[in-house]
């Protein structure tokens, strides 16, 4: 572990910090932190930063319930930037967009972390509330069976386009594999970060 005396703050004493969303990789905010911040963002696990306009402490949540739990801080290379990456309970932006950088100069698609942590939110929540015409919520209501047959289906159809060399084909169906495939995850109870903490323990750079 880094310790803070690694850290190159400023000449106010600050250093920028960029908080990332834990599960998708998407860039939430750049805020600051002084020393104190950082110690009490290590011990509590909760973001906090150092307002520059209020100069005091800030603590992300405190007022509007928004907290951010952190799961890992990273300082970079030259010690004068610092990460924290973060589970967030609700938007991290003031205006309520999930991230403060909502405003596109140059669009772009976002990344497949991103777009698979929403999709199964939105399955999540389809199973809870069950609405009708809903596709999730009549997979769920003809048990899990179906849905396990329907995950059978689309790898028969992947493995077939691939066959036939088919990369829009391909794209198509791994996509409808993928989606049944987080279905039955949502399911049985196994989030997306339980997933993340398998595959990296297996993948993840081992020390030469």
């Amino acid at each position: 572990m880094i310790d803070l005396s690694q850290v190159r703050f400023d000449e106010g004493g600050l250093v920028p910090v960029v908080v990332q969303d834990a599960r998708t990789g998407e860039v939430l905010t750049l805020a600051y932190a002084n020393r104190e911040a950082l110690e009490e963002t290590l011990r509590t696990r909760r973001s906090t930063f150092y307002s520059r306009s209020r100069k005091a402490l800030w603590r992300k949540g405190e007022t509007s319930g928004h907290v951010q739990e952190v799961v890992e801080v990273l300082l970079d290379c030259d010690g004068d930037a610092v990460v924290y990456r973060v589970l967030p309970q609700g938007p991290a932006c003031h205006t309520g967009e999930r991230s403060c950088f909502h405003r596109a100069l140059l669009p772009g698609n976002p990344p497949l972390g991103f777009v698979l942590a929403q999709v199964y939110a939105t399955i999540e929540e389809r199973l809870k509330t069950l609405p009708e015409g809903s596709y999730v919520a009549r997979l769920h209501r003809e048990g899990l069976d179906r849905i396990l047959k329907k995950i059978g289906e689309e790898a028969g159809e992947v493995m077939i386009a691939a066959k036939n060399h088919n990369p829009e084909e391909l794209r198509h169906e791994a996509a409808d594999l993928l989606f049944h495939l987080l279905l039955v995850l949502a399911e049985e109870g196994v989030g997306l970060e339980a997933l993340a903490e398998t595959l990296w323990a297996r993948h993840r750079p081992r020390p030469v």
